[in-house]
């Protein structure tokens, strides 16, 4: 996948890209550098409607290649270090959006099928009404 970064698009516009790719993960935006610990004030969070130039230290755009073996940590770094954006992947658990500091040094790929593990609703195993007594047949 290519994430086209440009200083005009809107912060939505990346994540949608993104998440079209990773359905259980989701990239948001920091007008400050993340310091790789849990628990980032929701309040620093970058609105959505507002342009990715709003979140650049220094205007930069171009197009970042990603894939399924990158790590969550290589991407923030090449989103700092590119193109000056300070960002940070969420995994989906269940209905709720969890920082991946801790896991950083997984794939997109594997934090995209752990979302999708812990995301999807427990089935339940269906039980037979009728019991067949096999020794009888």
């Amino acid at each position: 996948m290519k994430l086209h970064i440009k200083p005009t698009l809107q912060i939505s516009d990346i994540q949608q890209e993104f998440n079209s790719f990773y359905p259980y993960l989701k990239l948001e935006f920091y007008q400050k550098q993340s310091t790789g610990k849990p628990g980032l004030s929701v309040s620093s969070i970058m609105p959505h409607n507002r342009r990715i130039g709003d979140c650049q230290t220094a205007v930069t755009d171009g197009v970042l290649e990603v894939n399924n073996e990158m790590k969550v940590s290589d991407l923030e770094k090449k989103l700092k270090d590119s193109f000056h954006l300070n960002a940070q992947v969420f995994r989906r658990s269940g209905t709720i959006w969890l920082q991946t500091t801790i896991t950083d040094d997984w794939t997109l790929d594997k934090q995209n099928k752990h979302g999708m593990e812990i995301s999807r609703p427990a089935r339940t195993p269906i039980i037979n009404d009728e019991i067949t007594d096999l020794d009888n047949q």
